[in-house]
């Protein structure tokens, strides 16, 4: 979740003191790093997913702040956008009990939340862009009430200079402009966290970089946006371009995108904060009280403030998490590429076949990331966007192959014994990459099932687009509410 801040005016003197202080904090971590303050006895997980509020019609609803009052729920915050909900599972040993309760958690937590909207006259949906959404539905109005997010707005027009333009392409390319960041309220996903060790953190994080394509293609969820038929995951270009504060001429200069993949493999956590630093200007230029050699020099752990406050404002696909919990410093990764949903059952077989795949490559002895290249895995992940399971996918020895011929012949294996070595029962390993399989078989991704829908609804009852995303969206909501994979969800409504 995104950490809050008041609402403040920003001089030059407040981003040179916080440049100062993120180096500070850069500083710091190094020390930490050489010092090994990182130890624990087994990894946790923890998971995040960003849901979408709608009315009865199946339209937009703009009443986040409503709803979190009827849920009553410190698990829950606001988003983005006024129609937008976040909700934060607690993290869980990796293996352990909890893991095989997540399912049933989620699953309770969403339902709780769904009966408590419907109080106020909507419902919750987990699906990487709401298809009902409109042009109209966009505004600098339509901002969550936090702080944060107008200074966000205000910070990333002030470096851009100018409008925003949008241009997708599909089979119905998008093309429009933005003068505020709301388009990224369109974007909902889900997160998957693992707490990884110093030394084995750039492992970990190629891994995750190796995999993104694959498990997008697996995973695609959003072919909707503003009545267009887009890319399988059109989430994945929205959230690079809604959030870009790059005019122009700075892209041809080469400056980096704040939505970034990265552009080489990692050999330390050090490097990815150590870039975020150097490349990427302050959009929060917020500093802590918190003096962190200070505090390190008397034996305590230091938040490191300014330092997670600006990796929070640089949205990589995998990004590292520096956390202080129970008085203990941690290290994560957070894998961002796929979008939310469709069901509780999806979105823990999605976390099983991540958990399992990262820990097999993670430690082979001559890992992925040396046989392939950093552009081939970027490459990887707008195929996967674009075509979903219809995409080819480059791997190691098998060339450009079907997504689902990759994941079913080479990566659902690896997943599996991954799997075994994290500890988790045999049966519930079964049943979730099962869920992966058939989605591979049947190539029925939450995408698949949308535009197999509207195309139905239009045809059988001739309505207008709209209408039909309504319906659409209705019948999406009812099927999520069952929590049957979305592989075995009938098509139309």
């Amino acid at each position: 979740m995104g950490r809050d801040v008041a609402s403040v005016s920003i001089s030059g003197e407040d981003r040179r003191r916080y440049r100062d202080k993120v180096r500070r904090c850069l500083d710091v971590l190094a020390r930490m790093l050489g010092e090994s303050q990182f130890e624990f006895d087994r990894p946790h997980i923890g998971l995040e997913i960003e849901l979408n509020l709608i009315d009865a019609l199946g339209d937009p609803l703009m009443r986040n702040a409503d709803v979190l009052k009827a849920i009553a729920d410190p698990a829950w915050a606001t988003e983005l956008g006024q129609f937008n909900l976040e909700i934060n599972i607690p993290p869980r040993e990796l293996g352990g009990e909890g893991t095989g309760e997540l399912e049933a958690e989620v699953r309770d937590h969403l339902d709780h939340a769904d009966n408590r909207a419907q109080e106020v006259g909507g419902g919750l949906v987990m699906i990487g862009i709401l298809p009902t959404l409109r042009r109209s539905d966009i505004g600098e109005e339509t901002l969550s009430s936090n702080a944060r997010y107008k200074m966000l707005n205000d910070q990333i027009f002030a470096a851009r200079g100018e409008e925003m333009r949008i241009e997708i392409d599909g089979d119905e390319p998008l093309r429009m402009h933005t003068d505020s960041i709301t388009p990224e309220a369109a974007c909902t996903s889900v997160q998957f966290h693992l707490q990884v060790s110093p030394d084995e953190f750039g492992a970990y994080w190629n891994a995750a970089q190796a995999i993104a394509g694959p498990q997008v293609a697996l995973g695609c969820n959003s072919p909707y946006l503003f009545g267009h038929r887009l890319w399988h995951e059109t989430r994945i270009t929205l959230f690079e371009q809604a959030t870009d504060t790059r005019p122009e001429e700075l892209k041809t200069q080469g400056v980096r995108p704040r939505v970034w993949f990265g552009e080489r493999w990692a050999t330390s956590v050090f490097d990815l904060f150590e870039e975020n630093t150097r490349y990427f200007p302050a959009l929060l230029p917020l500093c802590d009280e918190e003096d962190p050699e200070a505090v390190l020099a008397a034996g305590g752990i230091p938040e490191l403030g300014e330092l997670t406050l600006h990796n929070g404002t640089i949205y990589r696909w995998n990004r590292p998490i520096y956390a202080v919990v129970k008085g203990r410093p941690h290290l994560r990764v957070e894998n961002r590429v796929l979008p939310a949903g469709p069901t509780a059952a999806d979105i823990v077989a999605n976390g099983a076949f991540y958990y399992g795949l990262v820990r097999m490559l993670a430690e082979e002895d001559r890992p992925v990331w040396s046989r392939m290249s950093f552009s081939a895995a970027e490459e990887n992940l707008h195929r996967a966007a674009r075509d979903g399971m219809d995409s080819n996918l480059y791997w190691p020895g098998m060339g450009d192959a079907p997504a689902s011929e990759l994941i079913l012949r080479k990566l659902l294996p690896l997943a599996h014994e991954g799997l075994d070595r994290w500890g988790v029962d045999a049966a519930r390993r079964d049943r979730l990459l099962g869920i992966v399989e058939q989605r591979c078989l049947t190539g029925q991704t939450g995408s698949a099932w949308q535009i197999r829908t509207v195309r139905a609804i239009e045809e059988a009852r001739g309505c207008s687009r709209h209408e039909a995303l309504r319906l659409m969206t209705l019948a999406y909501h009812a099927n999520m509410r069952g929590n049957e994979p979305v592989h075995t969800w009938p098509i139309g409504a």
